[in-house]
């Protein structure tokens, strides 16, 4: 019977040893993010005592108690609706015309088009996100007076900025061999980027779209306060008039129109997902 030869030393196999938790970089911009955040709350001076004062609490209860109960006239309901829709057409029209400005501008963004074409899209795009949609609102009022054309105007203008710089990050990202393959066997650059690198970035560009239309629902309805019509500035009006139920109602109906083009998105997220 043959016995098996012991193993020599060398022959083992040695395990490398265990990474460290974190880096020395890591654990360096951890302490700086510390160290800011900690700065924030010094020099804010935030008195969390008078914010959790009973002369505090006891006034925002009475506040709140003025919203109730909502008012629930046929009336109102009826103009509600239509305000709702009309914020609901707002953002959806304003981010469908910023999904496809977007898709326009975020190919010499992605550096298509040369280094001096990517560097000026991207100013540009900066610019365009950098101006929230309260500023790109009052323009837009100066300018066509007030109305929801304003608001969807706005909201076209920051989405475009935002998605701009997504959708061209996303073609940045994407495998480049498929349309190298096309290119190489002669065919041209627009039919290479649209039958081998949008198919592959498509789905991600419209989980951002979907994304960017349910934040533009919530900014759509900030919009209205001043003057971009639909359910912010029915809030407005009747907030300054202090008829909180009616007030009530209308924030009711944000929430209400918020949570269904939430759900409605995530479905067609998942979707496209799948």
């Amino acid at each position: 019977m043959i016995k098996p030869s012991p193993i020599k030393q060398a022959d083992r196999f040695e395990l490398p040893p265990a990474p460290a938790l974190i880096s020395r970089n890591a654990a360096l911009v951890l302490l700086t993010l510390l160290l800011l955040v900690a700065a924030s709350f010094y020099s804010l001076q935030i008195d969390w005592r008078a914010l959790l004062s009973e002369e505090a609490i006891r006034t925002s209860a009475e506040f709140l108690r003025g919203f109730t109960p909502p008012d629930t006239g046929s009336g109102l309901l009826h103009k509600v609706f239509f305000a709702a829709l009309e914020t609901l057409a707002m953002s959806a029209l304003g981010t469908l015309i910023a999904a496809l400005l977007g898709l326009v501008m975020a190919l010499p963004a992605s550096g298509r088009f040369g280094v001096v074409a990517m560097h000026s899209m991207r100013l540009i795009l900066n610019i365009l996100r950098a101006i929230p949609e309260l500023v790109w609102a009052s323009i837009m009022l100066i300018a066509a007076g007030l109305g929801p054309f304003a608001g969807t105007v706005a909201l076209a203008a920051h989405t475009t900025g935002v998605l701009g710089r997504l959708f061209a990050e996303t073609l940045e990202n994407l495998p480049p061999h498929a349309e190298a393959t096309l290119r190489t066997n002669g065919v041209s650059a627009g039919n290479a980027f649209l039958y081998a690198t949008l198919p592959q970035g498509l789905p991600q560009m419209l989980s951002y779209t979907l994304y960017r239309w349910e934040n533009n629902i919530r900014a759509a309805a900030i919009l209205g306060v001043v003057g971009a019509g639909g359910l912010g500035q029915m809030l407005k009006y009747h907030l300054s008039l202090f008829q909180m139920p009616t007030a009530a109602t209308v924030i009711i109906a944000m929430l209400i129109l918020v949570a269904l083009v939430d759900a409605l998105s995530f479905a067609i997220r998942r979707w496209l997902m799948r």
